[in-house]
């Protein structure tokens, strides 16, 4: 058993000049020394196939009785090489499949372009971005609601309150943080930027997610509205990979923190704004904002903010009626809805 261990290793570490046996020039015939030289060639091309070596060994033994032994077991060889070809494929095949799945679920616990780096086996490094926007939400009463229900039926209503959320996300250029609870973080302008359009993608993707809450049915309480409620920001931060075992793309920074608070300042179903992210929205002429006026944020003394009410339509020649040409849509085709 070692001998052979030792004969593997040689022809493992024997790149450069490939280890093979010795023969002796007078070990057998010399038509059956070459073939066998040829069995081990280093390119596989030049290698003969069974029907090759079957034609050769007949013609070698023509004249031996024991040709049908050789026949039997070439081709005995030939079925094994046979099954395990069909083995490997299968195999590998199995592999690919699962490793589809791995990358599929890396996709979705980080952002695409990250996750490649990951796959790649380069190390992602943390990215300061100058401007983006970011995205908070929860659910008012979630609480008061969730004493009132058994953990089944509130881990029914946040499923499906998040993956229709999730389905709605998809049509603009907008990345999910997190959900922890009944929170919910999405950010635009990163991993890839997208100069100042960041803020436009989340103001119609917020227009989008209350239009459609309140429309959103409660399965244990079908008689009950969720009181969504919207905070919005824009401003630096910085993004990176954090973890190895369970890794997450999380944000850092001052923006992400005035996010939370025009969250958390903000009413129900409403849409609640920082000055920053209403001069940003003003660069496209179309979204309809509302001045809320000078309110104390914890952390940041008095803010001037804003409501966001909703986003006009485009017409040629007329006007928008800024009561009735509101976009509320679930897509980034503009639709009308009457306030």
């Amino acid at each position: 058993m070692d001998e052979h261990l030792e004969i593997v290793d040689n022809v493992k570490n024997s790149q450069k000049n490939p280890f093979r046996p010795h023969l002796e020039k007078d070990a057998c015939d010399e038509e059956v020394i070459h073939m066998i030289k040829k069995c081990w060639t280093e390119d596989p091309t030049e290698r003969p196939d069974f029907q090759a070596l079957k034609s050769i060994i007949r013609r070698l033994n023509k004249d031996n009785d024991s040709g049908n032994i050789l026949d039997n077991l070439l081709s005995r060889m030939e079925q094994y090489a046979n099954n395990l070809e069909a083995l490997v494929e299968e195999r590998t095949a199995d592999y690919l499949e699962e490793k589809r799945k791995a990358e599929d679920l890396l996709y979705q616990l980080l952002p695409k372009s990250v996750a490649s780096q990951l796959i790649r086996g380069e190390s992602v490094t943390a990215e300061a971005f100058d401007s983006v926007t970011i995205y908070f939400s929860d659910i008012v009463g979630f609480t008061e609601m969730s004493a009132e229900s058994t953990p089944m039926e509130v881990v029914d209503l946040l499923n499906d309150l998040y993956t229709c959320f999730d389905s709605i996300i998809e049509n603009f250029d907008v990345y999910k943080v997190e959900t922890i609870g009944d929170a919910y973080m999405v950010v635009s302008g990163l991993p890839v930027r997208n100069s100042n359009l960041h803020a436009r993608e989340i103001a119609r993707m917020s227009l989008a997610l209350l239009n459609t809450v309140k429309s959103f049915t409660i399965r244990h309480r079908p008689h009950e509205k969720l009181k969504l409620r919207i905070g919005l920001h824009t401003g630096p931060c910085a993004a990176g990979v954090v973890g190895l075992k369970m890794p997450r793309y999380c944000l850092f920074g001052d923006t992400v923190n005035t996010a939370s608070r025009m969250e958390s300042t903000g009413s129900p179903l409403r849409i609640h704004l920082s000055t920053k992210t209403k001069e940003v929205l003003e660069t496209f002429k179309t979204f309809l904002l509302e001045c809320r006026g000078d309110i104390e944020i914890k952390g940041k003394g008095k803010m001037t903010t804003y409501w966001l009410i909703g986003e006009q339509q485009h017409h040629a020649s007329i006007a928008p009626d800024p009561k009735k040409d509101v976009i509320t849509s679930t897509s980034k085709d503009v639709r009308e809805t009457n306030l």
